[in-house]
């Protein structure tokens, strides 16, 4: 332990403790919120750790090995710390949590006894309840390469190495006309072949949905512009006027990424492995499968 830890701990083995808990998000758009069930404000790690926030937590379950650690907090809904709105935009998604055990009276004396990611997270009634995932939680994620004929890479990752900002393969403007709630429509987009960025990213800059996105299931032009259909709509409301940012899409083929993107040098798909036709194919006589070699 830690010279800090070794405080906190003959603090704890006094027998008269002041200590409380202190909670610190920091949601994927870079935020990061502070909350105490203590009722003054502490600070320590560059973060503030509001009181009154009605946030509080069960007992945290740890072991040993490779079990995820994981405990639940308690909160009230409010305009100043969590809102219900930002929880159905999903900005509290996957946001990394970190809890401690603190001397309020002196907070260099704290044990940090969790640190991970937000679950489920379930609401009713005013209040929402967040499950709290160790960091072995990513040890349950499946890992691995696979092999498939299209490209397992993301536009523009580390695997595909594409730069989304070349000139011509990106743009930003202004939400002109807004349909149902997964259909953009603009005058023209200059510059931009139709189906330039179907299977792209529409991600809002500005407003209320701001630092939110979907991707993009069709780019049609008709008789009244270009229309840009998502496959889901963005969990926040767009308003006109809010400035989004659209990227080129990628259906992962091989002639795609050469002729689309110039990027054949960083295809991740295997365009020539046999498929389950070739597999399941017996020898015959008729046409070219004489069930003779393969050149």
């Amino acid at each position: 332990m830690t010279s800090r830890s070794n405080a906190l701990r003959d603090h704890l083995q006094s027998g008269i403790t002041t200590v409380c808990r202190a909670w610190a998000l920091e949601r994927s758009d870079g935020s990061v919120l502070g909350f105490t069930d203590h009722d003054c404000v502490l600070m320590f790690d560059g973060v503030t750790f509001q009181p009154g926030s009605g946030l509080t937590a069960r007992a945290v379950q740890q072991a040993t090995g490779l079990s995820v650690d994981n405990t639940e907090a308690l909160g009230v809904l409010s305009d100043a710390a969590v809102r219900e709105e930002d929880i159905e935009a999903g900005r509290f998604d996957g946001a990394e949590v970190r809890c401690w055990l603190v001397n309020w009276r002196d907070v260099s004396m704290r044990w940090l006894q969790l640190r991970g990611s937000i679950g489920e997270i379930r609401r009713a009634g005013g209040a929402f309840e967040a499950e709290l995932r160790g960091l072995t939680e990513a040890l349950n994620q499946p890992l691995g390469r696979i092999y498939q004929t299209p490209c397992t890479a993301v536009l523009g990752d580390g695997a595909c190495q594409f730069d989304l900002e070349t000139p011509g393969y990106a743009t930003e403007l202004e939400a002109v006309e807004i349909g149902r709630s997964e259909e953009f429509l603009w005058g023209a987009l200059p510059g931009f072949e139709p189906g330039w960025f179907a299977g792209g990213r529409l991600t809002v800059l500005s407003g209320g949905a701001q630092g939110l996105w979907s991707a993009v299931k069709a780019d049609q032009s008709d008789a009244a512009g270009r229309r840009i259909t998502l496959w889901e709509p963005v969990r926040a409301e767009v308003q006109r006027g809010d400035l989004v940012r659209l990227e080129a899409g990628c259906d992962k083929r091989m002639e795609t990424c050469r002729l689309k993107f110039n990027n054949l040098l960083n295809f991740q798909g295997f365009p020539d492995i046999p498929g389950e036709d070739w597999i399941m194919a017996v020898p015959r006589q008729s046409g070219m499968n004489t069930g003779g070699s393969r050149r």
